[in-house]
């Protein structure tokens, strides 16, 4: 691109939604991690939170929307005192996201 500037703006969206990370001890905590690698290194979370969702697809021959399975959503939130807590997202025991608590 000839514009820096326009290229830097283009690429801003992309940045604000990218993951967070945060310091568990000396530790620094990343969607990257396992559930369990989480757990070892930062403990367990101040609150946990489960629930049971329907994954749904429409269906092919007349439109309707049609249940093809379940997943499970957990969010975990870590209180660090001081500092805003960090959410995290987990689906199906995969990290899906960490985020700042608004």
């Amino acid at each position: 691109m000839k514009n820096p500037l326009l290229a830097a703006a283009l690429l801003l969206p992309i940045a604000a939604f990218a993951d967070e990370t945060f310091r568990c001890g000396s530790w620094i905590a990343s969607s990257e991690m396992s559930v369990a690698e989480l757990t070892a290194k930062c403990g367990e979370p101040t609150s946990r939170e489960s629930k049971t969702e329907d994954v749904k697809t429409r269906n092919s021959n007349n439109g309707l929307m049609v249940k093809v399975g379940e997943t499970t959503v957990e969010t975990w939130i870590y209180d660090r005192g001081a500092n805003p807590a960090m959410v995290v997202t987990i689906v199906d025991g995969r990290i899906k996201s960490i985020t700042r608590q608004q």
